[in-house]
């Protein structure tokens, strides 16, 4: 199969991931202010719930398979064998995990109140199993990819101020959630006969995937308890209106996530292939790109919403949401330890084949976020949930990066940390006293954005920093190529 250009696949996942940003920019800010915190609160505990059980019917298979696709994706016949392998297994775990949650939601009271929203957000399990997301990356089918999930992000947009009006209308917001994410996946269904066979091929070879899939299974569990478990924790501990706190401030950082780890959801493939064909030098070259570019990025995002969270909350969701403030400054950190454990998680240890690693480092960040949430919850609510998401992220990049360090230790050392603190600290000092205007939440973000990061960039720009010159000198050129 003809390679796919690597820099039309950044691309591609960087619109992609602006959809996923857009979207929730869009939207959130109008829902947050009908549903207010108990109705968001609602909508994120049931969704942070069914995650429980889409992680079951998935088996890590998400991740699995895009490495194991990958490997074969230049001979369909065995493309086909194991894309169907893996979509069987798919579908009788999405089997047992329905029959699992239905039994959940008729014993247990606190599922019972709001049953059907955790039917129609369950949704999200089906639709996951039969879209193969993994497959479509593994072939580097991004651009495929992109134009059908911004097509069902534009359409749940237009219902969603459409069908929500009243603070009663959570559930309305719930499968219009689902549409936004998962909807798509059913055109991806009906298009994969494009890279696979449909037709039963047989003699499926089954048993050599579980050892596989159950490694990336436990790091699938782990990271979702670690991710999710707060929110869940948060519901059963405290009030639905307490997790529409913590949500709000989670809803910020998920979408500053989405950017920094955009780059390494689009290497993986590639990375895979380079580990696969002995490519080392190769493997090594994208590796330091992808470091230089989180510390670039992170950085900034990190330390601007800090500083801008209270503008940051009242603007995506409005003066109820003071209570998010306080979760969302101490989460913020958690942008930079994401980004590195991206790249040193998903593409390095696991093109490498040590996944294992990974599993270790993410069940360590559970141990120690269960503990930590259950400690400071009952006391501090959505705060206590926040401090317990940051130490569980450092905790992982602790333990990734001690099995990494000769591979990278390098690497980090040539990052450019210097440049970066001074442009971080010009960049303050150039945007902060437009907290003092009172100009409100939206042109006090704008004007503060624009000082910051054009004062944080120039800075880099004139500085030379490798990575600052090569992002504009690659945007530059294409719109030099436009014209």
């Amino acid at each position: 199969m003809k390679q796919k250009s690597l820099k039309l696949n950044v691309i591609m996942n960087m619109i992609l991931t602006m959809s996923s940003f857009i979207f929730p920019l869009i939207t959130f800010p109008y829902v947050s202010r009908i549903l207010l915190p108990e109705g968001t609160g609602k909508v994120s505990f049931a969704t942070s719930l069914i995650s429980y059980f889409s992680m079951f019917a998935q088996l890590g298979i998400p991740m699995y398979g895009i490495r194991a696709c990958a490997k074969v994706r230049d001979n369909r016949q065995e493309l086909t064998r194991t894309a169907q392998e893996l979509l069987i297994i798919n579908l009788i775990m999405s089997v047992i995990s329905y029959v699992v949650l239905f039994i959940a939601i008729a014993f247990v009271p606190r599922l019972q109140s709001e049953k059907t929203l955790y039917v129609i957000v369950s949704f999200t399990i089906i639709l996951t199993s039969i879209g193969m997301e993994w497959l479509y990356k593994a072939l580097e089918q991004y651009t495929y990819i992109t134009i059908r999930s911004v097509i069902f992000k534009f359409i749940a947009l237009i219902a969603m101020f459409l069908l929500i009006h009243e603070k009663t209308d959570y559930v309305i917001y719930g499968g219009i959630s689902i549409l936004a994410g998962c909807a798509s996946n059913i055109f991806n269904f009906i298009n994969v006969h494009k890279y696979i066979d449909l037709k039963p091929v047989g003699g499926y070879n089954f048993k050599q995937h579980l050892k596989p899939i159950g490694t990336f299974f436990a790091m699938a569990c782990a990271s979702t308890i670690y991710t999710n478990l707060d929110t869940v924790m948060l519901g059963f501990m405290k009030t639905d209106t307490d997790v529409g706190y913590y949500n709000a401030a989670v809803k910020i950082k998920n979408i500053l996530v989405s950017i920094v780890t955009s780059l390494g959801a689009v290497l993986l493939p590639r990375a895979s292939y380079y580990i696969e064909n002995g490519l080392i030098d190769e493997f090594k070259r994208i590796t330091k790109k992808a470091l230089s570019f989180v510390f670039l990025v992170v950085l900034p995002l990190m330390l601007y919403f800090i500083f801008y969270a209270k503008e940051g909350i009242f603007f995506l969701s409005g003066n109820a949401y003071e209570g998010s403030i306080l979760p969302m400054q101490i989460i913020m950190p958690t942008l930079l330890f994401i980004g590195i454990t991206n790249i040193l998680g998903i593409q390095m240890l696991v093109p490498m084949g040590k996944e294992k690693v990974v599993l270790y480092s993410e069940i360590a960040g559970a141990i120690v976020d269960v503990i930590i949430n259950t400690l400071l919850i009952p006391r501090f609510a959505s705060a206590g949930a926040a401090i317990g998401t940051l130490v569980a992220e450092f905790v992982v990049l602790v333990v990734q990066y001690i099995a990494l360090k000769d591979d990278v230790i390098e690497t980090l050392k040539q990052i450019h940390y210097g440049r970066i603190t001074i442009a971080l600290i010009l960049g303050t000092a150039a945007s902060l006293w437009v907290k003092m205007l009172g100009l409100g939440s939206f042109l006090t973000l704008v004007i503060s954005a624009v000082l910051f990061f054009g004062v944080y960039g120039v800075f880099l720009l004139i500085r030379k920093e490798e990575m600052t010159v090569e992002i504009w000198n690659m945007v530059v050129g294409r719109l030099v190529k436009k014209e």
